[in-house]
């Protein structure tokens, strides 16, 4: 591919809402030495997304700074962590054999080489990524699921979402025979939470309301509680001996209201502040009963392949709640931020096959 080529990607040149999504001609990236080039089949949308566009994640010690995941964005900046797609070109010292291999890229800049790293940085944020035609990727971060049955709407979904999730889950140390609690149980990182808790053998009760409380069951949840009455009063009652883990998406007063419920030796797990990033707690609930409050950011290398092995055996299935061309983006982030839906919204870069 030549450097002359273009394509179609939707990028951002400054914070704001919807409307500075721009859908423009660029050229096609070039894959640098250690780098493949995926044409993208398939791109899931984050609320990563809309927090990065508008600029929310603020900065230590100036908590309503506008800033990026972890800092200033370097504009213009092309969103999206979540790429499916196939392998087009290789940069030097890359296997060819990898051209023509179903992939799905580990979004994740990580701040060092091995398996426990931490991430530092996201596709989307920190370096272009899949709201476009073509996108490149370490090739270390590329994994192959030729083989996987899940299509490519599917295995979009995985990396943000299931990875957060199974970071969390793995950060909370989830045993067989535990009580888990998921907030936000609708969205895409809840729905991954029931299914893989679920499927390590963990007793789910999840917090959701209204019309979505079915879907929640359906994705395999043992009790789902009403967040629109007391849930302090409906985590007692549905689980009497407390619970072992929380995995929180939320935070806000859930997290003062549900610490006392945690059982001796508790983990409560954050992953994101949709309810308030303000938080206050009774310290003696923490320490008097040996309690963890774990943050937990995406996942590390360890935890993606565990979950590309599930992707292979199609052992988790991801929803999809809509799917919408990349001309739609805006559309696209505005539904997502309505929180109307149930799992994950996808966009894909090429016409509709």
């Amino acid at each position: 591919m030549g450097a002359t080529e273009t394509m179609r990607a939707v990028r951002i040149t400054e914070h704001g809402g919807p409307e500075v999504l721009e859908l423009t001609d660029v050229a096609v990236p070039l894959p640098q030495p250690g780098e493949v080039l995926v044409q993208v089949g398939a791109v899931a949308l984050n609320n990563t997304d809309l927090w990065t566009r508008e600029g929310s994640y603020g900065r230590p010690g100036d908590p309503e700074a506008l800033s990026g995941w972890r800092g200033p964005i370097d504009f213009p900046r092309i969103q999206g962590a979540d790429v499916a797609g196939r392998v087009v070109a290789v940069g030097a010292d890359v296997d060819g054999g990898l051209v023509g291999r179903r992939v799905v890229v580990d979004p994740a800049i990580y701040d060092a080489e091995g398996p426990d790293a931490n991430p530092v940085g996201l596709m989307g944020s920190e370096r272009d990524g899949g709201y476009a035609e073509y996108v490149t990727a370490p090739a270390a971060q590329v994994h192959d699921v030729t083989e996987s049955p899940l299509t490519d709407d599917q295995l979009a979904t995985l990396p943000t979402a299931y990875g957060t999730a199974l970071g969390m889950i793995e950060r909370g140390r989830l045993r067989e025979g535990e009580t888990v609690l998921v907030s936000g149980a609708s969205g895409g990182v809840g729905i991954a939470l029931i299914q893989i808790a679920r499927a390590r053998g963990a007793r789910v009760l999840a917090i959701s309301s209204g019309s979505k409380i079915d879907a929640v069951r359906q994705a395999g949840a043992h009790e789902v509680l009403d967040r629109a009455r007391d849930i302090a009063e409906q985590i007692r009652a549905a689980a009497p001996e407390g619970i072992d883990v929380a995995l929180d998406v939320v935070a806000g007063d859930l997290v003062s209201e549900g610490l006392p419920l945690l059982r001796e030796g508790g983990r409560w797990v954050v992953a994101g502040a949709l309810g308030g990033y303000d938080v206050t707690f009774d310290v003696r609930r923490l320490y008097l009963h040996n309690a963890q409050v774990i943050g937990s950011a995406m996942h590390t290398p360890t935890h993606f392949g565990f979950l590309m092995d599930l992707a292979r055996r199609a052992e988790i299935q991801p929803v999809i709640a809509a799917t919408f061309p990349l001309d739609r983006a805006a559309r696209a982030q505005e539904e997502l931020g309505r929180r109307d839906h149930v799992g994950k919204i996808v966009m894909r870069p090429w016409r509709v096959r």
